[in-house]
């Protein structure tokens, strides 16, 4: 099968377009068809760093959206021929950039009709990330005050729309040009990091969504009520928030999603019913996996970045 590998650490040249073998299912996996599958940060540093697959050779990619192929031993939720979609193995390597990956049938759910498979690989890293942060993590609750940093990426745009359907007040942050859009995706308010000190301009939140991490998160600690919750997904020494979070009377923690049925099944419904939208900046061929890397790395993509096999 065709596949995106790498042999060395470093920019998005070190991807090369191959020929692996095709995998097998073992007892309880699925072998899926890949028809797309998103691009993610995680994706861009583990190519940069190795990160939690180590060193190369490896082939990433964790979001998936396919039908299956063939089917385990035991599986009984799926057979050949169904649309599924999924964040198999993550932090352990899928390899989501390739023709065919094989995992746990209950890393996978049923895609949903209602979107095709381009936008159905958009959702699950980001959108677990974003469900398991407010709906996990955060509990967050109707009435409360919801700040979405960069609410416009990836995880962003889909957090601004699960935590309005939490019945919160969201406060998304990002430039000026993307405010329109964050206003259609349910934002209550949304205001331009760029030319104001988030802290001040806004009035306390119970809950912080915050994927950008560094200097952001001590920041972020100021825009929090007490008993409120800052939630970080950029990188694990965000941990190092605690002590300060408990000398103001919040909490701060790092998030690190995880294959989650449940949650893929919630944001199934939430597209289903029409009140969960992911936005597609671009698409690539599997082929020019390069080319979409170098749009990740500018930071500045509205929404996801999806590989398209071709299938």
């Amino acid at each position: 099968m065709r596949a995106i590998t790498q042999e060395t650490l470093g920019g998005p040249e070190v991807l090369t377009a191959t020929t692996v073998d095709r995998p097998s299912p073992g007892p309880t996996e699925i072998l899926v068809r890949v028809h797309a599958a998103g691009l993610n940060p995680v994706d861009v540093k583990s190519r940069q760093f190795g990160g939690f697959l180590g060193q190369p050779p490896f082939i990433l990619g964790w979001d998936v959206s396919g039908v299956v192929e063939e089917v385990g031993t035991g599986v009984t939720l799926f057979g050949p021929g169904d649309e599924v979609f999924g964040m198999p193995w993550f932090p352990r390597q899928a390899g989501a950039y390739a023709d065919y990956v094989t995992a746990p049938s209950r890393h996978f759910a049923a895609k949903p009709g209602d979107i095709d498979h381009v936008h159905a690989a958009g959702l699950p890293l980001a959108g677990l990330t974003a469900w398991q942060a407010l709906v996990d993590r955060a509990r967050v609750r109707p009435g409360q005050r919801v700040l979405v940093h960069a609410a416009a990426g990836g995880v962003g745009h889909l957090a601004v729309q699960i935590a309005k359907n939490l019945g919160a007040y969201v406060i998304g942050t990002a430039r000026a040009g993307k405010h329109d859009l964050l206003r259609d995706l349910g934002a209550d308010e949304v205001i331009d990091y760029t030319a104001v000190d988030v802290a001040e301009a806004i009035e306390p939140v119970d809950v912080v969504l915050d994927p950008i991490g560094g200097e952001n998160g001590p920041r972020s600690l100021r825009t929090l009520r007490r008993g409120g919750v800052l939630v970080s997904i950029n990188s694990p020494a965000e941990q190092r928030l605690a002590p300060q979070a408990e000398e103001l009377g919040v909490r701060a923690g790092f998030l690190l999603v995880e294959p989650d049925r449940s949650g893929l099944l919630a944001l199934a419904d939430l597209v289903r019913a029409g009140r969960l939208r992911v936005l597609v900046e671009a698409e690539f061929p599997l082929a020019d996996a390069t080319k979409a890397h170098e749009l990740s790395e500018t930071g500045r993509a509205t929404g996801k970045i999806v590989l398209i096999t071709g299938a």
